[in-house]
This record gives C-alpha cells, structure tokens and sequence, in this order.
C-alpha cells in the first residue's frame, strides 16, 4: 500500500483500470482477477522491490562451481532474493518502482522461479507451496481494498520507507492510511 501512497500516478491507473473492469457500482468478483493486468504488475513489482523472503537457504547437494568459487556438498548457501531482483544487469532502474516492466509476457513473469532474476517464492524443489493460494488472495484483497476506498496518508505524514530485514522484510515504521469510500452505492459495503 505505502506504494501507492508514494506513486499517485500508479494508483490512479490503478483506479482507473478497476472503474473499467469493476465499476464503482459493483465489489470485485473472482472473475474480475484475470481482467485486472495493471494490478497483477503491480503486485508483481512490490514483491519485487520489496521480497517477503529477502534470503533463501539451501544446502548443496554435490560439490559445484559457482561464479570461480568451490561450494564442498553439504554447504550451506545463501541466496540473495533481494540483491539478485535489483541486479542492475538483469533490471532497467532497479531502484525505482516501474509496474510497466511487468506488462506484457505473463509466462516470463510468473511465480515458477524458472526466470532465476525473479524469484520472490524460489524456486526448485522448495519453493512456497502455497503460491496458487498467496497469489490469489494477495490480486483479490487488493483489488478489493484499491476498488473500494481511496486511501490517503494523515495530513503532515510522510511513508517511512526503510525496510528491516530479517527472516521476513517488513516497514521499520507500520504505515498508517486513512480510507475514505468510493463505490456508488453505500450498500455494496455491508
């Protein structure tokens, strides 16, 4: 959300995408999701810029060579997923929030962990199990939350945008948005 709030321009076509697909006389249905592309790459690009697992552990399996180093089998390797998604050799701007870069070539851009310079979930053997349902749940409650309400920071309040790293990233600051209605018809929030 703090995305938005710091790209006004993202969230307008953002709304701007769910008044066409949605409309303000109308809560967001299941079979609106795939409809909703613009969403989808901004998702894609906060779990980008922002990876809920910032590392990955593995062990090795054999001995290998990687990059000029010998990793013995059985070494515990790290995998930067933070690092390797603002590559600068891989990305154009990695810094900046750009949902365009994930329009277009859905099947470069999915969840599968085969494109090696995007891989929020992993990827191999153990990745998330459960990305069919985060997926799903993250475009639905989204949607839901950007179609219904316009969101706002407090007046005088800025995003603190410093992550904290850890098993998982998080805000150092918890954001703090202020909704105000936007649908139609008062009803459809009941």
């Amino acid at each position: 959300m703090d995305e938005f709030l710091h790209n006004p321009e993202v969230m307008e076509r953002a709304y701007k995408e769910l008044n066409e697909v949605v409309g303000l006389n109308n809560v967001v249905e299941e079979f609106h999701i795939p409809k909703l592309v613009y969403l989808d790459a901004i998702i894609k690009e906060t779990l980008r810029v922002h990876p809920i697992g910032p590392l990955l552990l593995r062990i090795s399996s054999q001995s290998c060579t990687v990059g000029g180093y010998s990793i013995p089998k059985d070494s515990t390797v790290i995998v930067n997923i933070w690092s390797t998604q603002r590559d600068p050799l891989a990305w154009d701007n990695p810094s900046e929030f750009m949902p365009e870069r994930f329009l277009g070539n859905s099947e470069k851009w999915n969840f599968s962990g085969n494109n090696f310079t995007y891989i929020p979930f992993g990827s191999g053997r153990r990745i998330c199990a459960v990305i069919p349902l985060a997926d799903r749940m993250l475009r639905y409650v989204l949607a839901s939350l950007l179609h219904s309400f316009d969101w706002k920071l407090p007046k005088g309040e800025i995003v603190d945008r410093q992550d904290i790293f850890g098993i998982v990233t998080k805000r150092r600051t918890p954001l703090v948005a202020i909704p105000s209605p936007r649908l139609s018809d008062k009803n459809l929030y009941v």
